[in-house]
């Protein structure tokens, strides 16, 4: 099991004797091969929310925990994948998705095989040996996810891994996410501003406060996928034309709207 626990969890950071608490009392739980897409106004907590499951960052209070176990540090069951593709400039393609293999030593002909099946997966084929410098940026984060992937994580830890790149690379990364959770589920804790992209991937949208870092909403879109039969809209733009989908994005913008307009209520 690789389920994923908030349980009460606060976080204060403290900058010249001012005390600004980011998240307050959390309760959420992300089930064994779920995704869970996170959105909210900037500053809300929702990369805070990531780097506590990521082991990056210790709660002021409750606690996280990954599969029952709490979370003391990064570990070999999480894998985190950044806007910013994070890839060694002087390690191919090959070399960078080998590279934690390497670290966990693994063998030589077991992890040549293991890069061969993400650069397939991954439709890397006869980039093996281009270096980052040399792929889009499309490609860079292809490697990036490989990489995550290659590790078998149960969780997958993704802070707008899309958000560097342009509209249409973005489209082709987030069709190409949703059928490697298909062909290999994870659990997936998916931080964007895109509502589109949360409703797209997600099987729930957490909503979060701009103010007090506090949950709003936890919409399910899993339950509404299935029921309105979105399978056979497997591209962005089919899906984004549904009744449903356009329903459930409509509330999530309302909700964050709101979220504006209290903001501006008490300035």
């Amino acid at each position: 099991m690789s389920d994923i626990q908030f349980n009460k969890v606060g976080r204060v950071f403290t900058r010249g004797g001012q005390a600004n608490a980011v998240l307050r009392d959390i309760d959420l739980h992300i089930h064994d091969k779920q995704f869970v897409a996170i959105v909210g106004p900037s500053g809300c907590g929702k990369t805070t929310l990531l780097r506590l499951a990521a082991g990056l960052d210790a709660p002021t209070s409750g606690s996280v925990r990954i599969g029952g176990e709490a979370v003391a540090g990064p570990g070999p069951d999480r894998a985190v994948v950044f806007q910013q593709f994070a890839l060694f400039p002087w390690k191919t393609v090959a070399e960078n998705i080998a590279f934690g293999l390497r670290c966990k030593g693994m063998p030589e002909h077991e992890r040549a095989e293991r890069v061969r099946h993400f650069v397939q997966l991954m439709s890397l084929q006869g980039r093996e040996d281009a270096y980052p410098h040399q792929l889009s940026g499309g490609m860079q984060q292809r490697v990036a996810i490989a990489r995550s992937y290659a590790l078998d994580p149960g969780v997958l830890l993704m802070d707008e891994p899309f958000g560097a790149l342009d509209a249409q690379t973005r489209t082709v990364m987030q069709e190409e996410l949703l059928r490697l959770c298909a062909i290999a589920p994870r659990t997936v804790l998916f931080i964007t501003h895109a509502v589109e992209e949360a409703v797209y991937l997600a099987d729930r949208v957490i909503v979060m406060s701009r103010n007090g870092g506090a949950i709003v909403a936890d919409i399910d879109v899993a339950g509404t996928r299935n029921a309105e039969s979105w399978a056979g809209h497997e591209r962005i733009e089919d899906v984004m034309d549904l009744p449903s989908f356009v329903d459930i994005r409509s509330r999530i913008w309302k909700l964050l709207r709101e979220q504006d307009f209290q903001t501006i209520a008490t300035e």
